[in-house]
């Protein structure tokens, strides 16, 4: 019987409760096909770094390295303020292990009510391919009156990058800046993927993401190798270009017309979310953060402090995550027992609260493990 270490990062919040459901449900599929799930606990968030100071030390990165995929709940907190956790955990996972590619898909599931109609027959199935470690989440930025002047280092996998940011205003202002900035290695890469999963899900299109024309020097950069990398290696797939201010105009429009995504870091996180609350709700979003080193695997929902404790979490979106991780790892029956699981309990007659029904979180993860045992 294979074995797979996994890495377990609860997080704030609800995360813990929707990560205790999605291990409750993958072990079913575990012990359903055949192998096994070791969890290796991480203790990582709001409470850590209040009592020690430190969000995440060095050596747990090592740790963490051994592992042959991340399950992550969620980050944030009342009690700290917006910065520390989503860039001291969350970002620095991302950049350290080089994880690329954030895949976000949204679909249609049964029974679930979407705030737009759908044409009859049809169903929204759209996955957005991310770059995930450049654009304007490169975290390098500052502020100031007058004179600001920053240095600037950073690592990534494909680079380092070091450097001095000299600005002077004249009057003297208040101003800040961040630094938004690609590479060519990073988009074609990232373009790849975007045409790799097209052909593999058999579309004829990719659709790219963009503002090139009010952004050119990092957007039309973007549009420039995207291009260039689809014409020399996918020939056989058009890409479609358009502006993300209109993509966001279409797809309430007809969700259902578009297949790949492929967007920069800000604007993936921007179309993801409307995707998400086109198929139902962040409830029901899952994501992989995947690299060729450690892969991270998470819902898009935060932490929903406010009703952790309650019951009234919705664990679907984690455990769809779950799914993803479970095929990354190379567990293809389990993860499609899994997502199946989903589709059948919601086919059903029952629904977790966010959806109007009277399961609890429990509740619905364990009717999601008794349809896959």
């Amino acid at each position: 019987m294979s074995k797979h270490l996994i890495a377990l990062v609860p997080g704030d919040g609800i995360g813990p409760e929707v990560v205790g459901e999605t291990q409750k449900v993958c072990e079913a599929a575990a012990g359903k096909f055949g192998f096994e799930l070791e969890w290796k606990h991480f203790p990582f968030g709001a409470s850590y770094y209040l009592e020690n100071n430190v969000v995440l030390p060095e050596s747990a990165l090592d740790d963490m390295a051994e592992c042959r995929a991340m399950l992550l709940g969620a980050v944030g907190d009342p009690r700290v303020k917006p910065g520390p956790l989503e860039q001291g955990l969350l970002l620095k996972l991302r950049f350290h292990f080089d994880q690329y590619l954030n895949l976000r898909p949204a679909l249609s599931f049964p029974n679930v009510p979407t705030p737009v109609a759908l044409t009859e027959g049809r169903r929204l199935d759209s996955v957005v391919v991310r770059e995930n470690t450049e654009d304007l989440y490169m975290g390098l930025g500052g502020r100031g009156r007058g004179v600001i002047e920053e240095a600037l280092e950073t690592k990534r996998g494909l680079y380092e990058l070091s450097g001095n940011i000299d600005l002077r205003f004249a009057p003297a202002q208040d101003a800040a800046f961040s630094l938004g900035l690609m590479t060519r290695p990073g988009v074609a890469r990232i373009t790849r993927k975007a045409g790799d999963l097209a052909r593999e899900r058999g579309e004829k299109k990719v659709f790219i993401v963009s503002k090139a024309n009010a952004v050119p020097h990092l957007y039309g950069f973007w549009d420039e190798v995207t291009r260039a990398t689809m014409e020399s290696e996918y020939p056989d797939l058009e890409a479609a270009f358009v502006n993300v201010d209109a993509m966001c105009y279409l797809l309430p429009r007809q969700p259902h017309d578009y297949g790949v995504l492929l967007c920069p870091n800000l604007f993936g996180d921007i179309v993801s979310d409307l995707l998400s609350a086109l198929a139902g709700g962040l409830g029901l979003a899952a994501s992989g953060n995947i690299g060729d080193g450690l892969s991270m695997f998470e819902p898009v929902h935060g932490s929903a402090p406010t009703i952790a404790g309650t019951g009234k979490a919705n664990p679907l979106a984690a455990i769809l995550s779950g799914a993803m991780l479970l095929k990354h790892i190379g567990e293809a029956e389990a993860a499609a027992a899994v997502e199946k699981a989903v589709f059948d309990y919601l086919s059903g007659p029952d629904k977790p609260f966010e959806l109007g029904g009277a399961d609890n979180l429990t509740v619905v993860g364990d009717k999601v493990a008794g349809l896959i045992k």
